[in-house]
């Protein structure tokens, strides 16, 4: 890939986040690679989001759409079907995603399109992101618990990917589109490349700024959520890869299973 010849298509959705709305779509201006389009979901804002969005409709490198279908209610699934419905707008070989309450670091970009140029076999990308919440904001690193089974896997507005790799994920992942309730996208990518791909690549790189707002709190490590969640992502798994003995003596699924039992 030549510098400044591959379009990258930068995903942006958005939810009643008008109040941040400007930040993320800023930041995707401001990057330093500028191939870029960018292409923004609205699902059905109730506060400013559309006032926002107004003042950049006549910018050329930006798309904006409006969900104009009933909404699922159901956050993860919502977030999902804007993302896909973008992504079949988008004309970019590269696509990165970005929630909206989310923004980008400057060289973002440019560090991602360096490590598909040069390593044809990846075909997604995980950035690291730099968490903020109300007690400032922290790097997060490439790990995760010892004793997990899972790779670390970044949130959604840390994700870059090839246009293929994307068609082959949603032709897989078609009929599980309406299930599997608290499984994000990202997550579901990231599963999809990792397990059953094995084209998954981390940039040991800050270059997201992630809000942990919203649903994230819902999902306090242990609570009933959160374990409800870690076992229906076992179950995706199982299922994606078509692999029924992949969490065979699996002790983190073993554990996962006996928690449950007592919720």
């Amino acid at each position: 890939m030549k510098k400044q010849k591959t379009l990258v298509s930068i995903l942006i959705i958005n939810y009643n986040n008008g109040n941040l709305l400007t930040r993320a779509i800023k930041s995707s201006l401001d990057q330093k690679y500028k191939n870029i389009e960018i292409l923004i979901f609205d699902d059905k804002s109730t506060d400013n989001s559309k006032k926002v969005l107004n003042h950049f409709k006549k910018n050329k490198k930006i798309r904006i759409f409006f969900n104009k279908n009933k909404k699922k209610k159901i956050a993860a699934l919502d977030a999902m079907n804007g993302y896909i419905k973008l992504f079949k707008k988008s004309k970019g070989s590269l696509i990165c995603f970005l929630d909206s309450d989310d923004y980008f670091h400057r060289l973002k970009v440019e560090k991602v399109i360096k490590i598909f140029s040069k390593r044809k076999e990846i075909d997604f990308i995980q950035n690291l992101p730099n968490i903020k919440n109300n007690l400032g904001t922290k790097k997060r690193g490439n790990k995760n618990n010892p004793l997990s089974f899972w790779p670390y896997l970044a949130p959604e507005s840390c994700i870059s990917f090839r246009k293929k790799f994307m068609n082959s994920f949603l032709k897989t992942n078609k009929k599980f589109n309406n299930s599997f309730e608290d499984i994000w996208l990202g997550f579901r990518m990231g599963v999809y490349a990792f397990f059953c791909l094995k084209k998954f690549y981390t940039i040991n790189m800050n270059l997201t700024f992630y809000e942990s707002l919203g649903q994230s709190k819902k999902y306090r490590l242990l609570n009933k959520n959160w374990v409800k969640r870690r076992k229906n992502s076992f179950e995706y798994l199982k299922r994606i890869s078509k692999n029924k003995n992949i969490l065979n003596k699996n002790w983190d699924f073993i554990i996962t299973n006996f928690i449950t039992k007592f919720y």
